[in-house]
């Protein structure tokens, strides 16, 4: 009996392929998100010391519902004021191999309001 791929591995897969090609450097480091059911995380990270250089997460501005699309514009914009106090200005996105739409998407026009480029 063939077994199915779960969702969450096939979402790695297709992470993996994008991380391929997407990287951060110390002038364009790389935002990626992170959902899941109940929050949203977001890390700006600088790959080529493989340091994380700021980071965000419904969980940590404790909002009382971080699993929707106006819960991930709080975080977009938290990470966008965060980026800017360091000094960073562009980045590059990395979605996390989720699609386009709805909570990563309210995140990363959340963030360019903010002041992030990319």
């Amino acid at each position: 009996m063939i077994q199915k791929e779960s969702r969450n591995s096939v979402r790695e897969r297709r992470h993996a392929r994008v991380r391929d090609r997407v990287s951060g450097t110390a002038e364009t480091p790389r935002l990626v998100v992170f959902r899941s059911n109940k929050n949203i995380e977001a890390q700006i990270i600088d790959d080529v010391k493989g340091v994380t250089l700021c980071a965000s997460s419904s969980a940590a501005l404790k909002i009382k519902n971080g699993g929707n699309c106006e819960g991930a514009a709080l975080v977009g914009k938290d990470l966008a004021e965060k980026a800017v106090k360091k000094g960073i200005k562009a980045v590059v996105f990395d979605r996390g191999g989720y699609q386009y739409h709805g909570r990563v998407a309210a995140l990363a026009d959340a963030a360019r309001k903010g002041g992030l480029l990319f």
